[in-house]
């Protein structure tokens, strides 16, 4: 048996703790993208871009420790469409990122390698700990949330994602969570929840803690009790937990959704008003330089046709060109429109009158700090918060579940599993999970 297969067969028997005793294998497998191909797409539109073709599963030797860090035996990971805009090599190719990380310190230039290893999720077991870490050891079942960051500079000591070196891991950083073994720093640990298994503790992380620190942080839209939240892709890897975290602190959420079977997870969910956005026909763009004012009047009814009248508090924004300027229309005065990912695009063009006028606010989002992170990672543990997991693929065919992402052929999270041999294994509290079965498997199958 190899030492990998050491290392799985110790936690696969519930042994996580004998890991500790194990070597660490010289190489793993994890999932590229390679230096010499970032022009593989040249010429083509994002929406033709293939990850099937852009994504491989390498041998790669295991990264050198260093203090404050971790290495952690993946069970399981996570697509997020940071993983796409990667193997498509958008907006620019991550190779950019490490370059520059890796001047900032020897330790740094690790990262700086012609390969990338993504995957800014995981689910597994610590490995080992470098010098300096004191809250975790080799043999824990954790979690990782994907904030990358130094904390020399006195910006980030207020609120972390304002430090100067902040990055996020596997996206910005090497040696991500698609793969067998990952290198992460030990403040990016925390607790699996131990009645979900692998598969299912990987999905929430970095779309959980951004829509944590997005709706509910001070740092985002600080929502209320009674706030009416428009929540875009409200299925979705993203919107699913913004609709979680609404029904759950007593806002009302619109639901806007592009199916009839999306429209069904968020009933499922508890959310009833619900917009499809598809069956409306709704048309923000006459032209790929104009926008139609009266499709966003349409929207706008609709919405208040729903609320009995009410405008949104708050506009849950993660598309961003497509729906920007709906977006900033339909916001009530005084409103606020929090905004992330851009998924459509990042020009985001909107009617300035709407905003001053109105006195409404853009705020922007960016992942989350690891307190928010640890709040959003504790909800989850305490069964208030779900994974909103759909499907799972094997690390072999990490390609293709980010191509389901790139086309929006999903639902929720997809998964990955790396060293979990098949699903749902790694539950360690079945009372609990019991309890919670119905609204864990909400995705399942959709």
């Amino acid at each position: 048996m190899t030492q990998l297969g050491e290392i799985q067969q110790a936690i696969l028997n519930g042994e996580s703790a004998a890991v500790g005793s194990l070597p660490v294998p010289e190489s793993y497998r994890g999932v590229t993208v390679r230096a010499d191909e970032v022009d593989m797409f040249e010429g083509l539109e994002s929406r033709d871009k293939d990850p099937r073709k852009s994504l491989h599963v390498d041998e790669v030797p295991v990264p050198e420790l260093g203090p404050g860090e971790a290495l952690v035996a993946v069970m399981a990971s996570a697509i997020n469409y940071n993983t796409v805009w990667t193997s498509i090599f958008e907006p620019i190719p991550t190779f950019k990122f490490l370059k520059k990380y890796g001047k900032l310190s020897p330790l740094a230039k690790r990262h700086d390698l012609p390969y990338h290893v993504v995957g800014s999720d995981l689910a597994g077991v610590v490995l080992r700990t470098g010098v300096g870490v004191h809250n975790w050891k080799p043999g824990d079942e954790v979690v990782a949330h994907c904030l990358n960051v130094e904390l020399e500079s006195p910006d980030g000591h207020n609120d972390t994602m304002l430090d100067t070196e902040q990055r996020i891991w596997g996206f910005e950083t090497n040696f991500g969570g698609l793969a067998e073994i990952a290198l992460v720093k030990a403040n990016q640990l925390m607790p699996k929840p131990d009645h979900l298994t692998w598969e299912e503790a990987a999905s929430p992380g970095l779309v959980n803690s951004t829509a944590y620190r997005q709706l509910v942080s001070r740092n985002g839209a600080d929502m209320k009790q009674g706030d009416v939240v428009l929540i875009w892709g409200a299925s979705g890897g993203l919107g699913s937990y913004a609709t979680q975290y609404a029904l759950n602190g007593g806002a009302i959420p619109v639901c806007v959704v592009s199916s009839p079977e999306k429209a069904a997870i968020c009933r499922k969910l508890g959310a009833e008003l619900i917009i499809d956005r598809s069956a409306e026909d709704y048309k923000f763009w006459k032209s790929d330089t104009e926008q139609d004012p009266k499709e966003w009047q349409r929207f706008g009814a609709k919405i208040r046709e729903l609320t009995g009248g009410e405008d949104p508090d708050i506009v849950f924004e993660h598309p961003g060109r497509e729906t920007f300027g709906a977006s900033v229309y339909a916001a009530r005065k005084g409103g606020t429109i929090v905004t992330c990912a851009s998924t459509s695009g990042y020009m985001h063009q909107y009617d300035n009158r709407y905003l001053w006028m109105n006195l409404k606010r853009i705020i922007g989002s960016h992942f989350a700090n690891y307190r928010e992170s640890w709040e959003a990672n504790r909800l989850i543990a305490k069964g208030l918060i779900h994974p909103t997991l759909s499907k799972t693929y094997p690390l072999e065919e990490t390609g293709q579940a980010a191509l389901d992402v790139h086309r929006n052929a999903h639902q929720g999270k997809v998964g990955v599993l790396a060293l979990a041999p098949q699903e749902g294994l790694g539950v360690r509290n079945e009372e609990k999970r019991a309890k919670h079965l119905d609204a864990i498997n909400a995705f399942r199958g959709a």
